[in-house]
């Protein structure tokens, strides 16, 4: 049984499930499910991937883990209880997965492997953190960084940005509105310094005083063979000084690397560096000291010397300018140490810095000490924080001085001593000594302070150091600095002596004492010993002993103290001297003489004057390390024991301000603290309240009379310590007394606050800087009185203040003033409820002001966020509602909101660096505003009965939310508050609706406000950043779940209000149409479905007010145009229009309901239109279907809607696109639609896009130029030439523009001559079919004619075809589809060549005898009818005579439209089939060759020079007719009795053949007559073989031909005679145009190589193949060669011709050969060749765009593909062909091309060379047959070749004219070609010269016509 779950909830799938069970929910690894039902084992739930489908799965697939259930029932959400940074990390990783897959199908390489990488970073981390077993402080570092490279992510992926405050993302319902918008500032900024480390770039070190540089020495490269001390220290080489103590590192005689004297004992951290430190001046200086025998070249003998000395050895520095600039990471780095003279060595490292020269250390030049470093930043406290590892057992080396920021709690007690140089007497001697220097550290009573002492830090602590020796330097420098940290209670008596010793070289082991000196640490007066140079007596000694009695003492140590009197125990030497220089860093010593004496006070009263003034004087540092007892000596000074003031009273507050202002400080303001510690447990002064407050009255009163102000600034500005102590003294004294003296005090105060009131009164710039600094100070001030005074009286004098400045204050004092209010704000003050109403008042007053002015808008508008976030926390803090935030916000809400929308709508159009918090405190106060408030404003506006308040304040919201919501006041990706935005102002939008439908409606209707209200609303509602769908399904899920859709609950909102309006709707028609549309037009179904009944009303609304609904009716149409252009709206839309709308008019019944049925129907096609239109509106691929789409709506706007502005504008369109794709003749007719509407009135036009205002006639004129200049460049003359007359007529007879007509007429005249001269070629014409459910309405399951290119033959418009529908499927088969490809969701088209058919009535009909020139464009243009055949056999077929049983389908399309036309295609309308009986095409194939023969005949007869090469050509097809024994065929097939008993019905078709067949003889007789005269010598041969041919042909015809003979030669290897062809029987001027009829390439050899003319001079070579020029479009692959050998065995007639075809992969020409039948007319057809021969491929390359491949089929499936026919009987038969896939052309093909030729001239054949039927699949018989015919002259007469060339000489060709699209060199003669073409097959035939020659005749054929 099912149970709901409780606490299992949520889960996480461990596996992938399929889910193949009853009711199984498919699970894939990683999915979240919600769960909602358990059952034994098993889970019902959802993924929440997708909430909407529900099932079960396996318990066991899923990892439950726990979560927080929120909206427990129907609607409960599910929260998982795990870290936020995990879950975002989780969420970001499923977001960005499908970006990640979309970059890698996008190809976006290097933003996909970017992202890859980002990614498996963000799940590393994601494991380290569920692993658990990082330190919290690990766990914060990489939660930032997890969010830095999320963020970063975010931004690089255009993704919205997350607002956070630290790592966890902010909940928009835990703060304000304006809050919200200051974190996502600071996100922002966060978001743009991530860098792709997920690291954040440190932000300015100047903002961090403080810094530290962590060092750690890696390797010594030198081995010295000495123990080594190297002593490291930073140098400041700007001010040449030492800026820390030294720090040493010990390094062993074996070397660096075996030397661990401790842990970390070669790294330190310098502390306490300032930014001033961090220069490129500061160095790293290595002082290397060699330990051990006084000279290095004694350290290699083996003498036995326990002393060790410090000898001078190196020095290295290093420039830290690099490693201070990376703030972040730790930088290596290697210095060299050089040597130089030892008296140099304390200025080695000046002259290395300088690049002085100096020497390097021997041994490795290039090597010296490698260290690393790192620069870390932050108070020592909270860097040690951060980096716990990194302190740990680790030394510190301390900064010579104090750092910039005094800490309170840091206690430093060091002196430092620097041991300079000295000045040391020879002694007598011949050689300087060696001086060595030790240092002890006594006590008062000569005992050594042991551990006090610190050479070095990393050295132990001692009571005595010894300096290194400068070897034979009597003025040695050693500059060695000690660090003395003696204990506070053994300072006072405390001294250093330094004893000086010779250390010779000589004398083993002996340090011979000669000298020493001493200096006291503390002054007689008490002070420390002074900073600074000090140089010292040296006293002689020699005995060590003597000194221990301390008798020196007595003595005086430096020239500043006095000579003692009585004889000296030692006796000075005055040439010697030895100079040191001390540094104090205490916290709890002064030098300072004169804080002496300020503190011991008492001891020397008459001195206070001098104390105080000289402490004014002194520095911070002084004062402040000694705060507390500097205080206490201060108050006792302040006044006398009962309170009163003393002399010194003045002068004491002036020193107290000082201190107080030392605290303003940076350095020195953490010790605020330690003052208010001072405060409260310290100071008990209680009488002192009454003196600072009349020191503070006196500073305001004297305030303009005082010469300086800079006192009386200091005094102001401390106002806030100042009153600490006073308020603390009156506590002290109120608890001691009881309350004594209450009302003097606060009289006092009040007092005081009267002067302070006064003087900000005041308007001088003397005061104003003293203004400033009260304003400043102050709210601290009030926020103190609180402890003194009743908090309504401290409002009250808050008020006061606020209130007594000028009421035009200058602008500092404005910005004083507000950073003021801004501070109240802020302050504890503020919190109480009693006080923050009355301050509350005072603030908005203030605000409106600026506000209105629009002054300071920073600073106002956060005094408002402040205010805003301080109101919505404490209404959101306690769940009882709080009266007292109530009352405030109404207060607010009444004081400032109508000048807050005032001032934003001035301001939103310009660049107001503001707008964003001011937009931000608007929505932040409607946020806190509800139904209560709103009423009150309401009252408040109408107060007094006037509306126009209400109105304007109504009007100016509206305006402002309508700019928020159109312009982006946010940026695009700050999602979170755009729809915390929208949502507030949703709300905002049903309270400000209210007054509309109350006080706007009834009575005193206001069609402005409400027209605005409609339109924000609809504004509102189409904002992009409310389109859902556009959002990531990610986004979207947050959006829903938190808002839900917004558009709905605005739509609904919409629809409440239009309902409000009755009769009132009339107002808003129809201008509130297109706004509405653009609702209903939201891709949101409710929303559809809900706001589309409005367009219902208004159009029952105007009906029943105007009678009809036409404005309704006009508008909707001009904006649905618009908008489906813009890309909204879909065809959901569409159904929902037509049915929502219709069932309204169907369920009322109205009494429009006929007409408002029509005009929803009319409106739906109209969509359905536009719909379409706009899917193709891009790409130049989808220019054809923008252009049907375009004449779709065209068509529409004029005859459903009449809309003649629209109209005219899709021509445009049409016209636009036409022009674009060089469509000429198509434009011409498009504009002529519009000229068409024109007349040649003088009404004046409107100016449209194209045309200014203008008359009539004269915009006709212009248009009828236009279309003229058009149809010139289209070559369709003939239309061009009525508008010439048009023209003609009008310059004539109205305008009397003879220069105009001059023009017009010789245009004309240009035209007609261009008819007669100028080649145009012939279009063909292409049925298609397109098939499937998924091809656009407008063409889907229909059929067209298209009208090809110049010069496009099917294969290359087949390829066209498939570049605009990329997934369609090209059908091979030319049969109707079947019901399952037209019900298919593919896309499938059929196609084929089509002959065009004149229209009766048009010259090419051929009812009158017209010239060819002019007859041909009528044969071919003009035309509307089309016709194909299809042929297939009937009944048994007989393998040695095909023709009995082929039939012919010929089918008949008309179209819409005559082309060409305003498209190059149109759709057919009407369809026709009939079917051609084998005799009947016979009869046509006959009669067409016949009338072509007589052409010829009569073409060189009139003609005798023309080239006789088509001549003999055709008379050779005729007669010398191998295929299949020529006319014999049909006499055998048809006149036979047996035939004619057999089809009585066919006995007149017969007749007829017999009498065509009698009248070809005679034909032919005429033609070889004529032939033999016009031949010349080269072609006699071939003449003679004609002439037996012929015999042979006549003899077989038998009783038919009983004609006379003519003699002939014998001629040799004659073959058998041509097969007599006939034509489809047509008229006589059509039948005579030779050039009219299709070709098929199909059998490519006879086209291209037929094609000769005559040249001049001798032949060119024979090319090679290799630099053979290619012809346009030459294919990869080479042709190859597939025709049969004459002498080769040919292949057995019993094989099916299916196979005998090439197959689809059988090289390059595959792609032009098709199983289809299109080349439809009534080409010549020979009779069918034997079968089983392979059709020749050589002329496979020789089209100019090949279409691409068809797609391969599986062999298997071939026969049964071939074998399909109606006639179901012979289907059983293997070699039955049904619907094969032969045309008709193609089975004659190689006779019409013979018989076309003699009509072409050299122009129209190259083109048609190039271009091959895809089409058409010829049967190879044909082929062979054609093969046979060559193959056998190719032994016979090739020999002579000068014959051949002799027949050229005659006349030349004429020029090859440019091929279109030609982008290679022209091709070769012809003669090239067939030479290059019997080189390429690889057989070694000739072709005979006869074939040669009447290949060569076609070029001049028509050079005469």
């Amino acid at each position: 049984m099912w149970t709901p779950t409780k606490t299992t909830k949520y889960g996480v799938a461990l596996y992938n499930w399929r889910g193949d069970t009853r009711y199984g929910l498919p699970l894939e690894i990683g999915e979240t499910v919600q769960i909602l039902e358990e059952c034994a084992g098993w889970f019902r739930g959802f993924t929440t991937k997708n909430r909407t489908v529900r099932g079960i799965f396996p318990s066991s697939y899923v990892q439950l883990k726990p979560c927080k259930i929120e909206n427990e029932g129907l609607f409960e959400s599910v929260i998982p209880l795990e870290d936020p940074v995990v879950r975002e990390v989780t969420l970001v990783l499923r977001e960005w997965g499908g970006i990640w897959k979309r970059l890698y199908v996008e190809r976006e390489t290097y933003k996909f492997n970017t992202l890859r990488k980002v990614m498996r970073e963000l799940l590393e981390w994601r494991r380290q953190l569920l692993g658990g077993t990082l330190t919290s402080d690990q766990t914060r570092e990489l939660k930032l960084r997890i969010i830095n490279k999320v963020d970063w992510g975010n931004r690089k992926l255009g993704l919205d940005l997350v607002p956070r405050q630290g790592s966890h993302m902010v909940d928009p319902d835990t703060m304000s509105v304006i809050e919200l918008y200051h974190v996502h500032v600071q996100s922002a900024e966060n978001s743009q310094g991530a860098s792709a480390r997920g690291t954040l770039r440190r932000k300015e070190h100047k903002k961090v005083l403080t810094h530290h540089l962590y060092f750690s020495m890696r390797d010594f490269g030198h081995t010295i063979g000495e123990d080594v001390e190297i002593y490291f220290s930073l140098y400041d080489a700007r001010h040449s000084q030492y800026l820390s103590e030294r720090f040493l590192v010990r390094i062993s005689k074996e070397g660096f690397s075996n030397y661990v004297e401790k842990l970390h004992s070669n790294c330190t951290i310098f502390t306490d560096l300032g930014n001033a430190d961090l220069s490129k001046d500061l160095y790293m200086v290595a002082h290397v000291m060699r330990c051990g025998r006084m000279l290095y070249s004694d350290s290699g003998k083996n003498k036995a010397c326990s002393t060790v000395y410090r000898r001078p050895h190196g020095v290295a520095v290093l420039c830290l300018a690099e490693a201070t600039q990376d703030h972040s990471e730790e930088s290596e780095m290697t210095f060299k140490v050089y040597q130089g003279e030892e008296k140099e060595f304390h200025q080695l490292h000046e002259q290395i810095i300088r690049n002085n020269k100096c020497s390097p250390l021997t041994g490795q030049p290039n090597y010296g000490i490698v260290a690393s470093l790192r620069v870390l930043h932050g108070e020592l406290s909270q860097v040690r924080e951060e980096h716990p590892l990194l302190f740990k057992n680790i030394c510190l080396t301390k900064k010579l001085g104090f750092s910039d920021v005094i800490m309170p709690g840091d206690v430093r007690n060091d002196l430092y001593l620097k041991l300079e140089r000295g000045e040391f007497e020879r002694g007598g001697k011949s050689t300087a000594k060696n001086i060595e220097v030790t240092i002890l550290m006594l006590d008062a009573e000569g005992q050594p302070l042991e551990g006090c002492l610190f050479g070095a830090a990393g050295m132990d602590a001692s009571s005595e150091y010894q300096s290194l020796i400068i070897y034979h330097y009597n003025s040695p420098s050693w500059a060695e600095t000690i660090r003395l940290a003696i204990p506070i209670d053994k300072f006072y008596g405390s001294h250093v002596r330094l004893e000086f010793r010779h250390c010779s070289t000589r004398e083993k082991n002996d340090k011979k004492l000669f000298g020493f000196a001493f200096v006291r640490l503390m002054e007689p007066g008490g002070a420390t010993l002074q900073d600074g140079q000090h140089e010292l007596y040296i006293y002689k000694c020699e005995d060590r002993a003597k000194l221990d009695t301390l008798s020196y003492l007595s003595l005086p140590s430096s020239a500043r103290e006095p000579n003692s009197p009585g004889t000296p125990p030692f006796t000075r030497s005055h040439k010697e001297a030895v100079f040191v220089h001390s540094l104090l860093c205490s916290t709890k010593l002064t030098q300072n003489v004169d804080l002496l004496s300020l503190l011991q006070w008492k001891e020397h009263p008459e001195r206070i004057s001098e104390a105080l003034g000289r402490v004014l004087r002194l520095g911070g540092e002084e004062l402040v390390k000694f705060l507390q007892d500097i205080l206490d000596a201060l108050f006792s000074m302040f006044h006398t024991e009962d309170g009163n003031s003393t002399a010194h009273s003045g002068l004491v507050f002036q020193v107290l301000v000082s201190i107080f202002s030392l605290l303003e400080d940076p350095k020195f303001e953490h010790f605020k603290p330690v003052m208010d510690a001072y405060i409260s447990g310290h100071f008990a002064a209680a009488l002192v309240y009454k003196g600072l407050l009349s020191s503070v009255q006196h500073c305001a009163d004297w305030v303009t009379a005082a010469e300086k102000q800079e006192p009386i600034m200091k005094c102001f500005r401390s106002l806030e310590y100042i009153f600490k102590f006073i308020i603390q003294s009156r506590l002290l004294f109120s608890r001691a007394t009881a309350g004594q003296y209450e009302d003097s005090f606060k009289r006092d105060l009040y007092c005081v606050f009267a002067a302070l009131n006064k003087m900000l009164s005041i308007s001088s710039d003397v005061v104003l800087l003293s203004q400033v600094a009260l304003l400043l100070s102050i709210s601290a001030v009030f926020e103190q009185l609180v402890a003194v005074l009743p908090v309504l009286e401290v409002a009250r004098l808050t008020c006061q203040m606020l209130d007594s400045l000028p009421r035009e204050p200058p602008p500092e004092l404005m910005r004083s003033k507000l950073t003021a209010i801004k501070n109240i704000v802020t302050s504890q003050l503020f919190q109480d409820d009693e006080s923050r109403n009355l301050l509350l008042t005072t603030i908005c007053r203030h605000l409106r002001v600026h506000l209105a002015r629009r002054e300071e808008l920073r600073a106002c508008t956060d005094i408002l966020g402040e205010l805003l976030s301080f109101l919505y926390k404490r209404a959101h803090d306690t769940n009882k509602v709080n009266n007292c935030i109530h009352h405030d916000v109404e207060t607010l809400c009444l004081s400032t909101l109508d000048i807050l929308i005032q001032t934003i709508l001035i301001v939103i159009d310009s660049s107001c660096p503001n707008l964003g918090c001011l937009v931000g405190c608007l929505i932040g106060l409607l946020q806190l505003l509800d139904e209560y408030h709103y009423s009150r404003l309401w009252e408040e506006l109408t107060h007094g009965g006037e509306r126009k308040p209400l109105k304007d304040f109504l009007l100016r919201v509206f305006l402002v939310f309508r700019d928020l919501v159109r312009q982006e006041i946010f940026p695009p990706d700050w999602l979170v508050i755009r729809m915390q935005a929208n949502n507030i102002i949703l709300r905002s939008l049903q309270e400000l609706a209210q007054p509309l439908a109350f006080r706007f409606l009834h009575g005193s209707f206001d069609s402005q406000l409400w027209s605005t209200y409609f339109n924000l609303a609809v504004a509102y509602l189409t904002q992009p950043s409310l389109q859902l769908e556009q959002f990531s399904e990610v986004k979207r899920e947050k959006v829903v779940e938190k808002y839900g859709d917004m558009r709905v609950l605005m739509g609904f909102q919409i629809l409440s209000m239009w309902s409000h309006l009755g009769e009132r709707k009339l107002d808003f028609i129809p201008g509130m149409v297109g706004p509405f549309l653009e609702v209903t037009l939201v891709p949101e179904s409710e929303l559809r479905k809900a706001t589309l009944h409005i367009f219902f009303d208004m159009m029952e609304c105007e009906q029943r007010a105007r009678g009809s609904f036409k404005s309704v009716e006009s508008e909707l149409i001009d904006k649905l145009d618009i908008l489906i252009s813009e890309n909204k709206g879909d065809d959901e839309y569409r159904q929902l229009f037509n049915t929502i709308l219709l069932d309204r008019v169907q369920s009322e019944d109205p009494t429009w309901k006929d007409s408002g049925t029509a005009f929803i129907t009319s409106v739906t096609r109209l969509l359905e239109r536009l719909l379409d239109y706009r899917s193709v509106i891009q790409g130049d691929e989808n220019r054809d279907k923008r252009m049907s789409c375009t004449v779709n709506l065209l068509n529409f706007y004029k005859n459903e809607f009449n809309r003649k502005e629209m109209y005219l504008r899709y021509i445009y369109k049409l016209h636009d696109l036409h022009l674009a794709a060089e469509n000429y003749t198509e434009a011409g007719f498009t504009m002529k639609l519009y000229a068409d509407q024109l007349g040649w009135g003088a009404t004046t036009l409107p100016p449209d896009h194209a045309h200014p205002q203008q008359p009539e006639w004269q915009r006709k004129e212009l248009l009828y130029h236009q279309i003229i200049h058009y149809f010139d460049r289209g070559k369709c003359w003939e239309k061009g030439i009525p508008l010439c007359k048009e023209l003609a007529v009008l310059y004539e007879s109205r305008l009397y523009d003879y220069a105009k007509l001059s023009h017009i007429l010789r245009t004309q005249a240009r035209f007609l001559d261009n008819i007669l001269t100028q080649l145009r070629p012939e279009p063909e014409y292409f049925r298609v079919g397109f098939y499937g459910l998924s091809f656009p309405l407008f063409v889907r399951n229909k059929l067209f004619i298209y009208r090809g290119l110049e010069y496009e033959r099917i294969g290359a418009f087949t390829q066209r075809l498939q570049t605009e529908f990329p997934s369609a499927q090209i059908l091979m088969k030319n049969s109707p589809p079947d019901e399952t490809i037209i019900s298919s969701e593919g896309q499938f088209i059929q196609i084929c060549n089509v002959k065009p058919i004149p229209e009766e009535g048009s010259l090419g009909y051929g009812m009158t005898e017209v010239p060819e020139r002019i007859v041909a464009f009528y044969l071919v243009n003009d035309v509307r009818k089309f016709t194909f055949d299809r042929p297939l056999h009937r009944g048994p077929v007989d393998r040695e005579n095909e023709f009995k049983s082929l039939w012919i389908e010929r089918t008949l399309l008309t179209t819409e439209a005559k082309l060409p036309g305003i498209l190059r295609w149109f759709e057919v309308i009407e369809k026709r089939t009939e079917l051609l009986a084998p005799v009947q095409f016979a009869c046509e194939t006959m009669q067409s060759v016949e009338r072509e023969l007589r052409k010829l005949v009569a073409q060189y007869t009139a003609e005798p020079h023309r080239n006789i090469n088509p001549f003999s050509m055709r008379l050779q097809g005729i007669i010398d007719a191998n295929v299949m024994g020529g006319i014999t065929k049909y006499e055998e097939a048809f006149l036979t009795s047996e035939f004619s008993r057999q089809n009585p019905d066919a006995i007149p078709h017969v007749n007829r053949l017999r009498s065509l067949i009698l009248d070809q003889m005679s034909v032919l007789e005429s033609g070889l007559l004529l032939h033999g005269q016009l031949a010349p010598a080269g072609v006699q041969p071939l003449h003679k073989r004609l002439i037996e041919r012929f015999t042979q042909l006549k003899q077989g015809l038998g009783p038919l031909a009983r004609q006379r003979t003519i003699h002939q030669d014998s001629i040799i290897n004659s073959p058998l005679p041509p097969l007599p062809t006939n034509e489809k029987q047509r008229p006589a001027t059509l039948e005579t145009a030779g050039s009219r009829i299709s070709h098929t390439d199909s059998e490519g050899q006879m086209e291209d190589e037929g094609f000769y003319t005559r040249v001049d001079g001798a032949p060119p070579p024979i090319p090679q193949r290799e630099v053979r020029p290619r012809s346009v479009g030459y294919g990869t692959t080479p042709p190859r060669p597939t025709h049969q050998r004459s002498l080769s065995k040919p292949i057995s007639p019993k094989l099916p011709l299916r196979h005998s075809l090439p197959t689809p992969t059988d090289g390059s020409d595959q792609t032009n050969m098709r199983n289809s039948w299109s080349e439809p007319g009534p080409e010549p057809a020979p009779p069918l060749p034997p079968r089983g021969c392979t059709p020749d491929k050589r002329e496979s390359n020789t089209s100019s765009i090949g279409p691409p491949a068809p797609p391969k089929r599986l062999t298997h499936k071939r026969t049964s593909e071939w074998n399909t026919e109606d006639d179901t009987e012979q289907q059983s038969d293997p070699n039955d062909l049904r619907d094969s896939g032969i045309s008709t052309a193609s089975l004659s093909d190689f006779q019409s091309h013979l018989t076309n030729l003699n009509n072409l001239s050299y122009e129209d054949f190259e083109p048609r060379a190039r271009c091959n039927d895809v089409m058409n699949i010829s049967p190879p018989t044909v082929i062979n047959a054609l093969n046979v015919s060559l193959t056998n002259f190719s032994n016979s007469t090739f020999q002579s070749s000068h014959t051949f060339q002799s027949s050229f000489q005659e006349i030349s060709p004429p020029p090859i004219p440019p091929k279109a699209h030609q982008d290679t060199p022209s091709a070769p003669s012809t003669l090239e070609r067939v030479t290059s073409r019997s080189q390429i097959s690889g057989h070694t035939e000739n072709y005979t010269v006869p074939k040669l020659q009447t290949l060569s005749v076609a070029s001049d054929t028509e050079s005469s016509v």
